[in-house]
């Protein structure tokens, strides 16, 4: 019992210390970089290893889909305003029926359409990274809340 928390003591200072150097060795200090200035498309090539020819082909396509994801956010967001002021008109139910299907429909469009950008863009990558970037990005597309086209800043402003 003498010995107990001495023993104890040594074996977390040692848990910790392993942590931390397996944690240091196994980081990859580019992508932290990129990380840290919050610049998606630098986080995209580095963490994808995507050579020059591949970056220049997925940031013109990302380019190209920029107009076309503001435009569909824009018709969300006008759609969500029409439902917002029918719901406070007092409008019928048939009529807030009809605003919530088509809230639902440009939605879906809206996902369809990102869905298809972002196979487009794993396509574009090495099969490996292309499956783990579709893994990590198709989830997060139905939790997407259509405020404004996916500027993919990592380091959001509050």
């Amino acid at each position: 019992m003498k010995y107990l928390f001495a023993t104890l003591g040594l074996l977390l200072a040692v848990a910790v210390a392993t942590g931390v150097v397996c944690y240091r060795m196994s980081c990859d200090p580019e992508l932290h970089a990129v990380i840290k200035t919050g610049d998606a498309m630098e986080w995209l090539r580095t963490d994808f290893h995507l050579d020059r020819q591949q970056f220049a082909a997925i940031r013109q396509l990302h380019d190209s889909y920029a107009g076309t994801c503001g435009e569909h956010c824009r018709r969300i967001q006008e759609a969500a305003r029409v439902k917002q002021a029918l719901l406070a008109g007092g409008a019928s139910d048939a009529e807030l029926q009809a605003a919530n299907q088509r809230l639902q429909e440009l939605r879906l469009v809206c996902e369809t359409a990102i869905a298809r950008h972002v196979h487009q863009v794993a396509t574009l990558m090495s099969p490996q990274d292309g499956q783990r970037y579709l893994a990590l990005v198709l989830p997060k597309i139905a939790d997407f809340d259509h405020q404004a086209a996916p500027d993919l800043h990592l380091n959001p402003t509050p």
